[in-house]
């Protein structure tokens, strides 16, 4: 069982940044592939961004260019960095590990 708490939501104004947290219960050496997900209302949950153990990244087109994010292992936790901010990401922010485990989300709201 792995545990994840997120962090670092709230509300921006458009083009303005945001840096989401995802804390592990466990070592994220043990770990091979997290993410970040997203799901507006009325919206089913979408895919963000991955990393993998080795560092390799992958991103919704909608965010290449914009967002980005890393993993401290050492720190068992994982970062999502947000720049220019649209009002189109709002949306909770989940985290997940191993394609299975889920944190309770954080919400991220982006309006003037």
């Amino acid at each position: 069982q792995v545990q994840l708490v997120e962090s670092g939501g709230g509300l921006v104004q458009p083009g303005g940044s945001l840096r989401l947290s995802c804390a592990a219960s466990i070592s994220l050496f043990t770990i091979n592939t997290m993410g970040w997900y997203r799901q507006a209302p009325g919206k089913e949950r979408e895919l963000v961004a991955t990393i993998r153990i080795g560092g390799t990244t992958d991103y919704a087109d909608s965010v290449k260019g914009r967002f980005t994010i890393s993993r401290d292992n050492a720190k068992n936790t994982m970062y999502l960095q947000m720049n220019s901010l649209k009002p189109e990401d709002t949306a909770v922010y989940y985290c997940n590990a191993r394609a299975i485990f889920w944190g309770q989300g954080t919400q991220v709201t982006v309006s003037s």
